[in-house]
């Protein structure tokens, strides 16, 4: 290919702005820009000749020089005044963190949605891309392999965040009619992968997987390059609406521990739900109950409208999976704790030796009980 005329080249060159690497397309604002998924989005896009600017908002300064950098919590109203000027708004900023306290977590991640939609209509910004999950249309043992972008949201709050994630995802659906002119896309990505620690990911930390009796599980995955590409075309407007995001197809459970190396352990439905459920309730484990059911049960998407689109993902569920396992490795869990690192936090209520350790509480106190006949 030839080179560009240099009075082409010096005019475009001329009209570069130094917060953003195109002359033209949207300005674009990300919240939660200074680490995770908002970090490499922020990279992304102000590396985008499609991309005029980038504002990059957070608590704290991050590491993107090329992005304009305004420092604040998002609950602050004044960020509206930060956001004048955007023509579209990527909100990021929220706390899934299983250490986190769940009603501060919740205060965080629905006053911070609010805020945010609030104050983007305020400043005239033309559309506002949100991030939840695919865990929003639940677990289910009658689910479709895969589900459409359609599909009911059929989550309950019992897993982590999720209950955060579904009223997010109302937020967005009532926020056309509370300010017109206002577009939201949300992004669903499935398990995501790549700097994550979620309850799903600490489930690949355990010397066994575990697997309820008389469940059908299906795994499909989500590298962070992935997303942060699917949200690239959110924010171009390549793509609109509610858009799931993952590999194309999912791995059986048979294949993930052929993959993996990790063996088995089948457990009875109630004993590792009650295990979970019990664990959790005395503080021994982050993780609740229904963070099981996405072990159990299918939830794979299509992400039809992104292929449509043109969108493919770059990596596949065997691919991210080998990542995973990379990541993970060291990370062993005994007894619902890391080992290794001090004050310990439980692993996922899907971990094998979670499991094991309830149902060993199980079988003491139904002991104790018969002792005392």
């Amino acid at each position: 290919m030839s080179s560009p005329d240099p009075q082409v080249r010096a005019a475009r060159n001329q009209s570069t702005s130094s917060a953003g690497s195109g002359a033209r397309g949207p300005v674009v604002a990300v919240t939660g820009a200074a680490t995770g998924v908002g970090a490499l989005l922020t990279e992304r896009l102000a590396a985008s000749d499609e991309v005029r600017q980038v504002l990059a908002i957070d608590e704290r300064r991050g590491e993107c020089a090329a992005a304009r950098w305004h420092v604040l919590d998002v609950r602050d109203p004044a960020i509206a005044d930060k956001l004048r000027g955007a023509d579209v708004v990527v909100h990021l900023a929220l706390d899934l963190d299983l250490e986190t306290d769940a009603a501060a977590r919740t205060a965080y991640n629905v006053r911070g949605t609010q805020t945010v939609l609030t104050a983007a209509a305020a400043a005239g910004v033309h559309r506002v891309v949100l991030c939840t999950s695919s865990m929003v249309y639940g677990a289910l043992p009658d689910n479709e392999l895969p589900l459409s972008e359609d599909a009911e949201l059929r989550a309950t709050a019992e897993a982590t965040g999720v209950g955060d994630l579904l009223e997010i995802e109302r937020l967005a659906r009532r926020a056309p009619r509370a300010h017109p002119g206002l577009n939201v896309t949300v992004v669903r990505p499935a398990v995501l992968v790549g700097g994550t620690d979620t309850a799903l990911t600490r489930y690949f930390e355990s010397p066994r997987l575990l697997v309820v009796a008389g469940s059908r599980p299906a795994w499909q995955f989500c590298h962070v390059e992935d997303l942060c590409s699917a949200l690239e075309y959110a924010v171009l407007e390549k793509a609109e609406g509610e858009l799931a995001v993952g590999c194309d197809g999912w791995l059986e459970q048979e294949e993930v521990e052929e993959l993996s190396g990790i063996r088995r352990m089948e457990l009875p439905s109630a004993v590792a739900l009650g295990a979970a459920a019990r664990l959790h309730r005395i503080g021994l484990t982050p993780s609740p109950a229904g963070d099981l059911a996405y072990t159990m049960y299918p939830w794979v998407v299509s992400g039809s409208r992104l292929h449509d689109a043109g969108w493919r993902p770059k990596y596949t569920n065997e691919e991210v999976l080998a990542e995973l396992l990379e990541e993970v490795s060291g990370r062993h869990t005994v007894a619902g704790r890391r080992l290794g690192r001090k004050d310990a936090t439980a692993a996922g209520a899907a971990g094998a030796t979670v499991a094991l350790l309830g149902a060993a509480a199980v079988v003491r106190r139904a002991r104790k009980a018969r002792r005392r006949i």
